[in-house]
């Protein structure tokens, strides 16, 4: 099919012949936000708090928002990929405008509209995915000629907006978007060497910013000072290889070492250590529900409960078997979306596919990983289950092209 041509556009933009739906994501995704407005509510119950209600009108639109991008063909989007892919960098540039984008928490990430915030660097991880699958379906990865060309392609296409977000700085969402990018490039059969040199890249990469942290600490021990007072002293002028701002470097060293930043576990270590406390104490069977002494007490912050760390919230009145179940329901999004992939008909489906996919499986990972203390606190939100609403759109629009692959896997002419 050849979509760069206006006569095709009209051809692929229309209902799939085929009725049958993908049933199984729907009615996980359906799961999962359940469990989300309930502890959401729970999380601020003590504060009176009504961000469940939004969060029901987010997914409400987000539900919609998922049937209409399903009942579009996938292969469309191909024919206006550059569009889409402009479109979702004007906000993630906006957003750094002054008087455009609203500084919170020390970052300018959000653009105001009064009834809600919009988060542009939920549009980027959109762009980057329909980009990516459109350079790769158009770049042939046989030779190392071919393979340079088409991943110096890719390095200007999502290197771009990552540096954007990086900005911000929203160190979170830039961190996601390249497994996408690898699983993607996996499935175009691109050579293991590649893979296996950047598996060390990265791997170099994390031993660095954990040694780079571990010496500023010890650097400013050496001269007398204490890091909890005079952190960020040296940020210009001490041992720092990495420019990372004093909040990245806090989280850092509260995984890395605690003992030397925060020994009480009253400071930078506060929401780590409060976390793993909150999950330990659910046991088994939980608490009960809204009975999470940690959560309703504020021990866990109040600020954090209901996104960040929700999955403690559950797993403290819930328990082992209630985080099990919000496990089990994520395995099956991730394992249909792998079975969607292979049951693609394209290239392009099998990359929307896994590429949805892939990030999917990272926030799960990363999200529940830092609440355990397996990962340092990245502030990745848990799908449909924290609280956002750009969040929640994204995730409902990224879906839904996995069931469009699915519903047009046979709609060839």
């Amino acid at each position: 099919m050849n979509l760069s041509a206006p006569t095709e556009y009209l051809r692929v933009f229309k209902p799939s012949t085929r009725t049958n739906w993908d049933l199984i994501t729907p009615f996980a995704l359906f799961g999962l936000s359940l469990w989300g407005i309930a502890f959401i509510y729970s999380a601020q119950l003590p504060v009176h708090g009504t961000d469940w209600q939004k969060q029901i009108l987010f997914l409400g639109v987000g539900a919609l928002l998922y049937f209409g991008v399903s009942m579009i063909d996938y292969r469309f989007w191909l024919s206006v990929v550059h569009w889409v892919y402009t479109g979702s960098l004007i906000p993630v540039v906006l957003v750094l405008v002054p008087g455009i984008g609203v500084e919170r928490y020390n970052a300018q990430r959000w653009i105001d509209f009064g009834l809600f915030s919009f988060q542009p660097s939920e549009t980027a991880k959109i762009g980057v995915l329909l980009v990516t699958a459109s350079i790769l379906i158009h770049s042939k990865v046989g030779t190392v000629a071919q393979s340079l060309n088409a991943l110096g392609k890719l390095a200007l296409a999502v290197g771009t907006p990552m540096f954007l977000i990086l900005l911000q700085p929203d160190l979170k969402s830039v961190i996601v978007l390249p497994p996408m990018v690898f699983a993607m490039l996996y499935v175009s059969k691109l050579s293991p060497r590649f893979f296996v040199a950047a598996l060390g890249a990265f791997v170099l990469l994390v031993g660095l910013v954990v040694l780079d942290s571990r010496n500023y600490v010890s650097f400013m021990e050496s001269r007398g000072y204490s890091y909890l007072k005079d952190a960020g002293k040296f940020e210009h002028g001490g041992p720092t290889v990495l420019p990372l701002h004093d909040y990245q470097r806090n989280r850092i060293l509260a995984f890395a070492a605690p003992e030397k930043v925060d020994p009480k576990g009253i400071g930078v270590a506060y929401n780590y250590s409060q976390s793993l406390i909150t999950v330990g104490s659910g046991g088994l069977f939980g608490k009960g529900w809204t009975e999470g002494t940690q959560a309703q007490l504020g021990y866990l912050p109040r600020s954090v409960a209901h996104n960040d760390f929700i999955f403690s919230v559950i797993a403290e009145e819930k328990g082992f078997l209630g985080s099990l179940t919000v496990l089990g329901l994520f395995g099956l999004v991730m394992f249909n979306g792998i079975r969607i992939a292979g049951s693609a008909r394209d290239r392009l489906g099998t990359l929307i596919a896994i590429g949805v996919t892939v990030l999917f499986a990272v926030h799960v990972f990363v999200n529940i990983a830092m609440t355990i203390g397996l990962v340092p606190i990245t502030g990745i939100p848990l799908p449909f289950i924290s609280y956002g609403g750009s969040f929640v759109l994204s995730c409902c629009l990224l879906q839904g092209l996995v069931q469009s692959v699915w519903r047009f896997r046979k709609d060839f002419t």
